[in-house]
């Protein structure tokens, strides 16, 4: 599904940079400035520091003058806020609208109304989604969206924060609609965190419980005559542990020094 951050009069060159790595971490990349305060922002120092290696989403970014420029090919757009003062349309958590989104339970409100507005479309979200993509908006740091530009958007949504205290950098704000929406698409599969290459196998995992099981003995906290789930519960710790080959070198230099001590006196 296309997914497009959109952000609009954008003042501050860090929360350009700040956005790229927020979209980065979550695996998206379509970044889109509408009037940003710097034409050259996207290569200004401060820009490059803040997201901290996410240079292919600034290479990619684009500037554009209009917003109709930066929603080109998207249909589902969504305003985004802090608190819903700020809003005529009704707002939504994202997570809410995102898990309606994708049931295909909205009616989805298209194109500019008249008088503030919005009009129903016929069309299912789930299919106008899965044929253009949706786009998050984000206004300027000072003064947020529009009231023009909310009204052009689907839904408002609104993260939940501290009625005394509901201010949130704007970096940090894409960061929490970006983890929102990846997370209602399914997320990322887990991460195989040991290379195959470096895992040790059943043959050294068996030799290192077989070193465990003796040394164990020799200390006298297992007991060979009534060895109980002993073993079979230390095997069962070991196997999800995934153990890598150095790991086994570690664990069975333990094993040797425990029986290099002197047993327990009974």
């Amino acid at each position: 599904m296309k997914t497009r951050f959109v952000l609009i009069e954008t003042s501050h060159a860090g929360n350009v940079g700040a956005a790229a790595r927020a979209l980065k971490t979550m695996g998206f990349d379509d970044l889109v400035l509408v009037r940003p305060r710097y034409k050259n922002v996207l290569r200004k120092e401060e820009t490059i520091q803040r997201a901290s290696g996410a240079l292919d989403v600034l290479d990619k970014a684009r500037v554009v003058d209009t917003l109709e420029e930066a929603l080109d090919g998207i249909s589902h757009m969504c305003a985004t806020a802090m608190t819903p003062r700020d809003f005529g349309p009704p707002t939504r958590t994202p997570r809410e609208h995102f898990d309606l989104l994708l049931k295909g339970e909205l009616d989805v409100r298209s194109v500019p109304a008249v008088d503030g507005d919005l009009t129903d479309s016929a069309a299912t979200p789930g299919a106008v989604c899965n044929q253009k993509g949706v786009a998050f908006l984000f206004g300027c740091e000072r003064f947020g969206m529009s009231n023009d530009d909310v009204y052009r958007c689907d839904v408002a949504l609104s993260i939940p924060s501290n009625p005394q205290f509901g201010s949130l950098n704007l970096g940090s704000a894409i960061q929490v609609v970006a983890y929102d929406w990846r997370v209602a698409l399914g997320g990322f599969p887990v991460v195989e965190h040991t290379p195959e290459a470096h895992r040790a196998d059943m043959a050294q995992v068996k030799g290192m419980l077989g070193h465990w099981e003796q040394a164990l003995a020799h200390i006298g906290f297992l007991d060979p005559a009534a060895p109980k789930k002993l073993m079979p519960r230390l095997n069962q710790l070991f196997n999800r542990a995934q153990l890598t080959q150095e790991e086994i070198h570690i664990l069975r230099g333990v094993a040797k020094a425990m029986l290099q001590s002197q047993p327990p006196t009974r």
